[in-house]
């Protein structure tokens, strides 16, 4: 145990090296460095400011029960970002308000535009799209999940996926950057094919 009262410093797996051997004081930084950034991504899901919350904190607390498993193999964030998610995903199958289908199609539609000074940010553009396509793009994109692992875990099938992930990232670009520009989106999901 640490015997001052700063908080410890360093990489993140030398304090989830410490919090597996009892530092509660190494894996509050943990959740101090972290914590937003989960908040973050459940909101980006779907989840009001307090379901985001209280799930962070089940998340966190899951996580430091389970902090022996974390071997430092990829960044802790994403690692509890994955816990994370897969409650948020529990609590609304368990809520039965998901109900996933796959859209008709509507073929190409021209997508709206918008002008420069209509620019949203992430989280607004996010909130346009419908609730299938919010969770397949953060869960592939927030929570740096493949396709396979959000079909896996939403139970839909894989092309589902990438049908919500490529219309949501579609929309999120005309609202984001009109005239056209695709710009990282456009390569992460080129990325993200691999994963599929």
């Amino acid at each position: 145990m640490m015997g001052s009262d700063r908080p410890p410093t360093g990489h993140d797996v030398e304090l989830a090296a410490l919090a597996a051997a009892g530092d509660r004081k190494a894996f509050g930084e943990l959740v101090r460095r972290h914590g937003s950034a989960v908040r973050g991504l459940l909101r980006r899901l779907g989840a009001d400011p307090a379901t985001a919350d209280d799930i962070a904190q089940d998340a966190f607390m899951i996580g430091f029960e389970q902090i022996a498993d974390y071997r430092g193999e990829g960044a802790f964030g994403g690692w509890i970002k994955k816990t994370a998610a897969r409650l948020y995903l529990r609590r609304i199958k368990r809520d039965a308000r998901l109900v996933f289908a796959e859209a008709p199609d509507r073929g190409d539609e021209p997508a709206p535009q918008v002008s420069a000074a209509d620019r949203m940010d992430l989280d607004e553009a996010l909130k346009t799209l419908s609730r299938a396509e919010r969770l397949c793009v953060s869960l592939c994109y927030g929570a740096d999940w493949s396709h396979s692992e959000a079909a896996q875990a939403l139970n839909i099938p894989l092309g589902t996926v990438k049908s919500h992930v490529k219309r949501g990232l579609d929309k999120l670009r005309a609202r984001m950057a009109p005239g056209g520009g695709a710009g990282a989106v456009s390569n992460d999901s080129e990325r993200r094919e691999g994963h599929g």
